[in-house]
């Protein structure tokens, strides 16, 4: 088995992609886009916000000098900082397109953001991969996906048609005269990643790719030409994320991507499924980003310390884990992005939301609402996107994909969410556009506004930015990330104030080493910055790291592949039996076959020890000193010659009666001979070192 990390990702938008070839099968495992490099284009250089001001309940004085204001802000910082100002091209994983697009067999998604990248590949006629991914992250997948091109549509209104071939940003001209903060965006620290980026897909490509698609519930098993059998199992990071169980012939492989034990809307980290694996595939890179912040509190290389926190009983450590901190971590966050909120309305701001996390976005919806009531602050709250209607309707009828909290209340009569009774009741204004009527109609401020997209380069955000981004009052709620500064730049001077929150993405790197203890698998292939702290508890399982663009070869998963007989087929089999080097072996004429990644052999004849004369069978490694003792009996003229090294290679030259070489392996024997009357010779000294079976 082979694996090879494409790209270690940066979190949960940006999520990582990896290669395995299983027995002789190439599975991708996931295919995203990396949209925080459209921080280095630049917005729409026009400000429509103006269309909100005949519906503006304040600021109307204001709201002409503040937008003239701003476009000059913009005008200026776009020239000044140089920002691309072109239609954006998409970033995909650069190394992925160094592989043939033919020799993929499998696509695994394991949630939403995976799958942003796929119709790149599954447009490509060489394509013939089989895809799979849960029904609840492909519809995910799939309205994000259809979202971002609308929103794209919007800029191509503006720059025009696509040119043809390469853009004239991509020329090495211009990418010369970029700062060196987006020239290392756009090429990469290496220079190496221009070549990853892409035009948008089309409609027709989401449709084309969705139909390659088999989509499949938690838990259930997909057969892959008989010889791999793949199951998704909950990993808590999103509705509908997943964690892969692939099982073949030669061993069952567990791939752990990013996983939350207890999360407030999608379902829990299903764990115990994962455990006992073969090889594990540690893809969860949260911790690695741990390790900086952590090494201090982390315990030394003795596990002594930290074993008095697991006890001798494994079962109860999920219980801490689900009942204590990551659930009540998340409803806290919650709850003071809710007091945030409240305090900017009560202050006369409104609050504008572009999280791009379903699960995290319904939740939001759901608790500020109930906080605004609770306050008996009566503002508007809208929800602008051009799939917000669809992935409302979506979220009130997957109770399969929810938390068990959500699946609680649904069992006792009551929705999932509240979205519907607040649209009823008209406190929640649901549109596909900010320029749509219906929007227009309702508009009224202070507000709160969630919308996409959390790049602030697409969709409605960029234009409500512009509206808010001097008003001190008003409030920006966004994920924290590392571009901070390059993704607001746009806006800049900025009075608004501005909330960086984080969420949970993965698992830490003080939950990791327990985890991996309670799974026990065989073999552990781990991101290289967390070999360390693994390995220094010596555990019972080998432990294998990897880093981006390297391949890792991993050791045989079993000696010998297990095999279903029939019962009475193999109680025959007994009767007729050899020992041979500690092993009993028995003849059988057969059909072997591969199912639901199992070997079977099936008998067509019952009688399985045939009373007629069959051929011998010769077995067992052919020993050298023996062979040469053999083939000097037979007055032969030979001279031996052995090779160091990993392969340890064995050379025999037959000189007479006539030229011949024999190569002897640790896994096999290969014979060269010019003339039948030799080659008779030779086979007749090979069989006399093995055993006459």
């Amino acid at each position: 088995m082979k694996f090879t990390c494409l790209s270690e990702g940066r979190g949960y938008y940006f999520p990582p992609c990896h290669i395995v070839n299983i027995c002789g099968f190439r599975v991708l495992l996931d295919c995203p886009l990396d949209l925080s490099a459209l921080a280095v284009f630049s917005p729409l250089p026009i400000v429509i916000s103006s269309l909100l001001d005949e519906k503006a309940s304040i600021h109307s004085g204001q709201s002409s000098s503040n937008s003239e204001s701003v476009r000059q802000d913009v005008s200026e910082l776009l020239d000044s900082k140089k920002l691309i100002q072109a239609e954006p091209w998409y970033k995909t994983v650069k190394s992925l397109q160094l592989w043939s697009i033919y020799s993929i067999d499998v696509v695994l998604i394991s949630s939403p953001m995976g799958m942003l990248g796929l119709p790149f590949l599954t447009r490509l006629k060489d394509f013939r991969a089989k895809i799979y991914a849960t029904e609840a992250a492909s519809r995910l997948g799939k309205l994000m996906m259809e979202d971002l091109i609308s929103m794209h549509m919007e800029l191509r209104q503006f720059y025009g048609p696509e040119e043809s071939g390469c853009p004239q940003w991509m020329t090495w001209e211009k990418l010369e005269l970029l700062p060196r903060a987006l020239k290392d965006i756009v090429l990469g620290s290496e220079r190496t990643e221009l070549g990853g980026w892409m035009s948008i897909y089309s409609a027709a490509d989401i449709k084309g790719c969705m139909e390659k698609v088999q989509f499949l519930k938690y838990a259930e098993e997909a057969c892959y030409n008989g010889s791999l059998t793949i199951k998704a199992l909950s990993s808590g990071l999103e509705i509908g994320a997943c964690n892969w169980n692939i099982l073949s012939p030669k061993g069952n492989i567990i791939y752990l991507s990013g996983s939350v034990f207890a999360s407030a809307t999608a379902t829990s980290f299903d764990y115990k499924a994962l455990e006992g694996s073969d090889v594990l595939l540690y893809s969860d890179f949260t911790a690695c980003n741990d390790v900086d912040g952590e090494k201090n509190d982390f315990p030394p290389a003795t596990g002594s310390s930290y074993s008095s926190n697991i006890g001798s009983c494994w079962e109860t450590i999920p219980e801490s884990w689900l009942d204590s901190d990551e659930y009540s971590e998340e409803m806290e966050k919650v709850s003071f992005i809710c007091s945030c909120a409240l305090d900017t309305i009560s202050d006369g701001g409104s609050v504008l939301i572009p999280i791009g996390r379903p699960g995290v976005m319904l939740q939001l919806l759901e608790n500020i609402s109930l906080s605004l009531e609770s306050s008996n602050l009566k503002v508007p709250i809208y929800f602008v996107s051009s799939v917000a209607e669809e992935l409302l309707a979506f979220s009130n009828i997957i109770p399969e994909w929810l938390s068990s909290q959500l699946q609680e209340r649904f069992c006792s009569g009551q929705p999932l969410f509240t979205h519907i009774q607040l649209s009823n009741e008209k406190k929640l204004f649901v549109s596909p556009a900010i320029h749509s009527s219906k929007f227009l109609t309702s508009w009224q401020e202070p507000c709160i506004v969630f919308c996409p997209h959390w790049s602030l380069r697409l969709g409605p955000v960029f234009h409500l930015l512009q509206r808010w981004c001097a008003d001190p009052n008003s409030l920006l709620i966004i994920e924290e990330r590392a571009d901070i500064k390059l993704a607001l730049l746009p806006f800049e001077p900025m009075s608004m104030k501005v909330l960086q929150c984080s969420f949970i993405s993965g698992i830490k790197l003080k939950k990791a080493i327990p985890l991996l203890k309670i799974l026990q698998p065989k073999h552990v292939l781990v991101p290289e910055s967390l070999r360390p702290h693994i390995s220094c508890w010596n555990p019972k399982f080998s432990v294998q790291s990897f880093s981006e663009n390297e391949t890792v070869v991993v050791p045989k998963l079993k000696a010998f592949a297990d095999m279903d007989i029939a019962m009475d087929v193999a109680s025959e089999l007994l009767i007729d039996t050899k020992m041979i080097e500690g092993k009993n072996i028995a003849r059988l004429k057969g059909e072997l076959l591969i199912e639901q990644g199992k070997y079977r052999c099936v008998v067509r004849n019952k009688q399985v020890l045939s009373s007629q004369v069959r051929p011998l069978l010769f077995l067992g490694r052919v020993d050298l000193d023996s062979l040469l003792m053999a083939l000097e009996k037979m007055g032969m003229k030979v001279a031996a010659q052995s090779s160091g090294g990993s392969e340890n290679v064995s050379l025999i030259f037959i000189s007479e009666p006539s030229e011949a070489l024999i190569e002897v392996t640790s896994t096999q024997t290969t014979i060269s001979v010019g003339d039948e009357t030799t080659a008779s010779l030779v086979s007749e000294a090979v069989r006399s070192t093995l055993v006459c079976f």
